[in-house]
Order: C-alpha cells, then sequence, then structure tokens
C-alpha cells in the first residue's frame, strides 16, 4: 500500500514538474542565446539591426556600446482587509465597505542593460545588467537583441546515427 501512495506522489511530482516547465520565459531564453549567437557579428551589422548605442567608449582596440530598454508593468495588488462585512484576502487598499472589492495596482519597473564589446570591428562579448534580476530582465533583454537574432540563420539539425 506505501508503495502504491509512494508511486502516486512520484506521478503527482512529475506531473507539477512538467506544468512548471511550462512557465518558462521564451524571452529569456532567446536573450541568452544571443549571448553566443551574435559572437561574430560585424560591427556595420550591428549598428543596422540594434540601433545607435545609448552610450559608447573605445579602449584600446577595443569598442564598447550599451543599450538600454525598460517597460513599466503594473499588476492586481493582493491585500487583506474588511470588504462586504467580512474579512479576509481582497485586492485593493484600505477598508471597503461594499461587497466588491477595490482593486489596487502595483508598479513595477522592468529594465535591462546590454554592453557589447567589440574587437577589431566584431562582436567579442555580450553582457547583461539592470536593477531588475533574473528571467524578467533577460526577458527585457531580448527587446534589445531580437532585431539582430533574426539576422542569425536557424541552427541546422545533426541526424542521429
Amino acid at each position: 500500500m506505501a508503495v502504491r501512495s509512494f508511486g502516486r506522489w512520484i506521478l503527482m511530482a512529475g506531473v507539477l514538474a512538467g506544468s512548471l516547465g511550462g512557465c518558462a520565459n521564451p524571452a529569456a531564453d532567446q536573450a541568452l542565446f544571443a549571448q553566443n549567437a551574435l559572437v561574430g557579428m560585424p560591427k556595420a551589422t550591428l549598428l543596422s539591426c540594434a540601433g545607435v548605442p545609448e552610450r559608447q567608449a573605445a579602449v584600446d582596440n577595443r569598442e564598447f556600446f550599451t543599450y538600454r530598454s525598460g517597460r513599466i508593468v503594473s499588476y492586481p495588488s493582493p491585500s487583506v482587509g474588511l470588504w462586504g462585512g467580512h474579512w479576509g484576502p481582497r485586492y485593493g487598499y484600505g477598508l471597503g465597505y461594499h461587497d466588491w472589492p477595490d482593486y489596487g495596482t502595483e508598479v513595477a519597473s522592468v529594465d535591462c542593460e546590454a554592453t557589447f564589446t567589440l574587437r577589431n570591428g566584431v562582436v567579442e562579448r555580450i553582457v547583461y545588467g539592470g536593477a531588475t534580476g533574473g528571467a524578467t530582465r533577460l526577458g527585457q533583454c531580448y527587446a534589445i537583441v531580437q532585431n539582430c537574432l533574426a539576422l542569425i540563420p536557424p541552427p541546422v539539425p545533426v541526424p542521429k546515427p
């Protein structure tokens, strides 16, 4: 009996893991892919697909082009309070004395700063930074590199023997 319930637990854990895998951020994945795929791109091509950088600097035979992308996002904010005569979770701020919740919003800034290092007129490295962290920032970094990625041919699948 214990083995049977353990098997169910394993099955449920697998279903949960599979469903969480579906929450991946494809834009973040593409931004990570770009860090390797755009290495070797000529300066003229970079300028044509990414545009004029916000900042640039040159040291010895290296150039640094920095691009920025940002946006403001808002979403409903959960809170707990008295509404409809009951204490409980609701959306909004303050005390509401009616049968529907007040909808408040949280506002956040998402940003990315991508610095391209060029040596002898060719992209050598791409570094992402910014105040936002994780997949959220990487998703915003995709906005910087997406036009350049469109110029990279897709990889040719290698047939399995």
